[in-house]
C-alpha cells in the first residue's frame, strides 16, 4: 500500500500501539508481545497506514549458549509478529515487516558467540491459525515444541509435601557471579538443548518477589526451581531435580514451598509452562493442583 510506513517503535507509538493491542488481544487467544523497555525498541518494527498501526513485529533473544556447550548447541532468537483483526491474511502486510524483522535478526545473531549456531523461533496460541499457516506454511518453519500453560488456584489448599532424612530445603540467591555460573552449570546438565544463559539469569532475577529455590543434599543440590511475580500472578520456572536424586519426592516440595511462598505474598494465582508430551511432568503438576491452559505451539527455522 502506497501510504504504508514500517519504522522502529518510538514513545510516540505508544497510544497506537494500545490500540492495537487491545483489538488483537480481545479474542483472548493471541500471544501479544508488549514492547518493554526503551532500550528494547530497536528490536520492535510497526507498519502504519495513515495514523493507524496496521501491524508489530518483535524479537528478543531467548537463549545465548554459553561456554563450553556440546559442539551442536543453538542460540535462540524467537520473533512475535502481530496484525490488526481483519488483516490476517494480508501476507503481502506481514512480509512487509518480516523483512525488516529478518535484517534485525542478523544484526542480533552477530552479537552472539560465533561457535555455535542460531536459530530463529516462533510461538503462537493454537488458535492462531494465521501465524501457523505463515510461518510454517509461507516460510518454512519447521516444528519445535507444544506447550501448555498450567495454573494453580491460590486459594486452594496446598499440601506440605515433606523431604526425607538427609535432605533439607535452602534458598540461593544467585547473588554472586560464581554462584550465577555454578546455577547455570547445573542447568545446562538438565537442559543441555537448551541452557537458559546468563541474560535471561540476570532477567528474571529483576522480577518482583525473584528466589531460587533448591533442595541439597548434603553439599550438592539435589533440585531446585525460580519463582517471581509477573502482573497478578506468580511464575515457577525451572524446575528440575537431578538424576541421582529423582523419585524421592523433591519436585513435589519444591512445588508446595513456592506455591505457599506466592500466597504468602497475597497472590491468588501460579502458572508455569510444560511441554504438552512430557507425561511425568504434568502428572506431577496435576498432582500439585495445577489445570491445563492454552497450548502455544512453536515452529523454528535455523539461520545461515
Amino acid at each position: 500500500m502506497n501510504n504504508r510506513i514500517i519504522r522502529q517503535f518510538t514513545q510516540s507509538d505508544m497510544a497506537a500501539l494500545g490500540e492495537l493491542y487491545g483489538l488483537v488481544s480481545a479474542s483472548g487467544d493471541v500471544l501479544f508481545w508488549w514492547v518493554g523497555e526503551e532500550s528494547n525498541w530497536a528490536n520492535v518494527f510497526c507498519a502504519f497506514e495513515g495514523e493507524q498501526m496496521v501491524a508489530k513485529g518483535q524479537l528478543q533473544v531467548f537463549n545465548v549458549v554459553p561456554p563450553g556447550r556440546a559442539a551442536g548447541s543453538k542460540h535462540k532468537i524467537f520473533v512475535n509478529l502481530k496484525l490488526r483483526p481483519g488483516r490476517e491474511k494480508d501476507t503481502e502486510l506481514r512480509d512487509s515487516v518480516y523483512a525488516l524483522l529478518l535484517e534485525r535478526v542478523h544484526v542480533l545473531k552477530s552479537t552472539l558467540p560465533p561457535e555455535y549456531g542460531t536459530i530463529l523461533c516462533t510461538g503462537n496460541y493454537a488458535a492462531e491459525e494465521s501465524c501457523h499457516a505463515y510461518f510454517a506454511e509461507h516460510l518454512g518453519y519447521l516444528p519445535d515444541s507444544s506447550l501448555y500453560t498450567l495454573h494453580r488456584d491460590l486459594h486452594e489448599p496446598i499440601h506440605a509435601a515433606e523431604l526425607e532424612e538427609g535432605l533439607e530445603f535452602a534458598d540461593e540467591p544467585l547473588d554472586t557471579p560464581e554462584q550465577r555460573a555454578a546455577y547455570l552449570e547445573l542447568e545446562a546438565e538438565i537442559w543441555p538443548d537448551n541452557p537458559l544463559g546468563m541474560e535471561r539469569l540476570l532477567e528474571y532475577q529483576e522480577r518482583p518477589l525473584w528466589t531460587s529455590m533448591v533442595v541439597r543434599d548434603g553439599g550438592q543440590v539435589a533440585g531446585s526451581l525460580m519463582v517471581w511475580q509477573e502482573e497478578q500472578k506468580g511464575v515457577i520456572e525451572d524446575v528440575f531435580v537431578r538424576d541421582a536424586w529423582r523419585r524421592r519426592g523433591i519436585a513435589q516440595a519444591l512445588l508446595s514451598r513456592a506455591l505457599s511462598y506466592l500466597k504468602q505474598h497475597g497472590l491468588e494465582q501460579a502458572e508455569l509452562i510444560v511441554l504438552t508430551d512430557n507425561d511425568s511432568a504434568l502428572a506431577l503438576y496435576k498432582s500439585a493442583g495445577f489445570r491445563t491452559g492454552r497450548q502455544e505451539i512453536r515452529y523454528h527455522m535455523e539461520l545461515e
